[in-house]
């Protein structure tokens, strides 16, 4: 059974965490008061995008939708620092666009080889080695391992090719394909029989070649989603030139012209940009061509598109050489195939401040509750029972800005502060 084509997927992706750090002191025989030697957590694992050349769907996305990498080891005595997280590496094919699942923004185009960290894993806390000073000479807590980055993404395949191969379901794209390059699409006299992309090398001459697409049937309605063709229009984008083919034999009953017509419609109700591309116009199938009128009005209309028209017989490979030769010759001349510029933002790492926390006033009128998801890190940080820990909790929060912001909300000496479950007697 052959495998479906699969170009789209939505995955879960997440770094590991940072390791915590670890209070611990330094115990010897001989030696008196050894001092902190707490070692740091190590890094979480990032998760990194790396282009396989040998994957040409994204069907090992379709099963498995979430990816998280290893966290970070916790510290360890003796100032020894705890193992970092083995990085999570997710091969993808060339050509795959990484959209925030989100916004829609594009993140990364995989259209190179150079690897992309899509997560960051968390840094890992400091032992309380680092606490030590000539007045805390017992630092008696060590700094939690930050958490990974994390992301809901879509996977989207764009096929890397210069030329596109379009026109209505059984016009000859494939067999073209098949003659002019050494790929051995799916082939048969029946709608349909290209369910998906098929790329093949196109060699022209010594050191002149192009990669060549063969895009399933579009018909119309396509780009409302009808048939197979919205699935795979998205694959054109990249295309640098068209070679739209029609079918001029009439052996169907079809009007060349109006076939030409629609598809160059539907190409622009889905992109304005892409119905701008440069086009070559294949009157196929003249082999078994009964009424050479229908030629003469396909050529006229191509005359009054600006695009050049090749008479040819695929099949009886009658044509094909001429027809290859131009598409090298407008390459030459037409920019590089598309990279998507990355849209997304990710937010700037800064200092929390005060303002980045909720703070509410209880009916009492002496009870303030303070919440924020940067308290949550801060107090797993803080060792309670331990007065130093405590006084550098306090001046945690002191320069972040809390107390200023309280104190402006009104705060009164003798108030209650809530931090999470710590409550302690606000004093000025």
């Amino acid at each position: 059974m052959a495998t479906s084509f699969i170009d789209k997927a939505r995955i879960t992706v997440r770094a590991g965490n940072g390791g915590n750090g670890v209070v611990a002191f330094h115990r010897e025989k001989y030696v008196a008061a050894g001092g902190p030697d707490g070692g740091d957590g190590g890094r979480g694992g990032s998760v990194v995008l790396v282009v396989d050349d040998h994957m040409s769907t994204l069907m090992d996305f379709r099963y498995k939708r979430k990816y998280v990498a290893p966290n970070g080891a916790d510290g360890q005595g003796a100032r020894k620092s705890g193992k970092d997280g083995q990085d999570l590496v997710i091969k993808v094919p060339l050509g795959t666009v990484v959209r925030d699942a989100e916004t829609g923004e594009i993140i990364k185009d995989m259209s190179d080889h150079e690897p992309y960290v899509l997560c960051r894993g968390g840094r890992g806390g400091w032992g309380n080695m680092h606490f030590a000073t000539p007045t805390r000479q017992v630092p008696r807590f060590a700094k939690g391992g930050l958490p990974g980055e994390e992301h809901d993404v879509v996977l989207e395949l764009k096929l890397l090719a210069d030329v596109g191969l379009i026109g209505f379901p059984n016009v000859g794209k494939s067999t073209l394909l098949s003659v002019v390059s050494k790929a051995q699409p799916k082939i048969a006299n029946y709608h349909f029989t290209t369910l998906f992309p098929n790329l093949g090398v196109v060699y022209v001459d010594e050191g002149v070649s192009f990669v060549m697409a063969d895009i399933p049937g579009i018909i119309e309605g396509a780009s409302e989603g009808a048939g197979l063709g919205h699935d795979f229009l998205r694959h054109i984008d990249r295309c640098r030139l068209l070679v739209h083919v029609v079918d001029v034999s009439g052996s169907e009953g079809r009007d060349p012209v109006a076939d030409l017509d629609t598809i160059n419609a539907e190409l622009e109700q889905y992109s304005g940009e892409l119905a701008k591309r440069p086009q070559i116009v294949v009157a196929n199938k003249t082999d078994i061509m009964t009424d050479g009128e229908n030629l003469e009005r396909l050529r006229r209309r191509a005359e009054e598109l600006g695009c050049p028209l090749f008479a040819l017989s695929a099949a009886a490979h009658q044509g094909t050489r001429e027809l290859v030769k131009k598409i090298a010759e407008l390459l030459s001349v037409l920019p590089p195939v598309r990279v998507y510029e990355p849209e997304y933002v990710p937010q700037a790492r800064r200092e929390v401040t005060a303002e980045d926390l909720s703070y509410r006033r209880v009916e009492d009128g002496h009870t303030w509750l303070v919440d924020g998801a940067w308290l949550d890190r801060i107090m797993s940080n803080t060792n309670f029972s331990d007065y130093e820990s405590r006084m550098y909790f306090d001046k945690t929060l002191r320069d972040a800005g809390v107390f200023q912001k309280l104190e402006e909300m009104g705060v009164e000496d003798g108030d209650i502060v809530c931090v999470n479950d710590f409550e302690f007697e606000y004093q000025r």
